[in-house]
């Protein structure tokens, strides 16, 4: 029997975020908003999903922060 499962982080672009001055690189920037959750799959469809999180995530440099 042949048997495809996976795990793994998962990221989806929900939108624009707020516009912010980054405390890493300094440069103000519209920023992007992420949510991220770890997924496990069996035969690429996904049964279970946890550790969800949204975030904010600076264009230039990639710092997140939580949001």
């Amino acid at each position: 029997m042949f048997l495809l499962f996976g795990f793994g982080t998962k990221r989806r672009h929900i939108g624009m975020g707020a516009t912010r001055t980054c405390p890493r690189c300094h440069n103000t920037t519209q920023w992007a908003r992420t949510k991220q959750f770890k997924q496990f799959t069996v035969f690429f469809v996904p049964l279970a999903r946890w550790k969800r999180e949204q975030f904010e995530q600076c264009g230039i440099c990639g710092t997140a922060v939580q949001g």
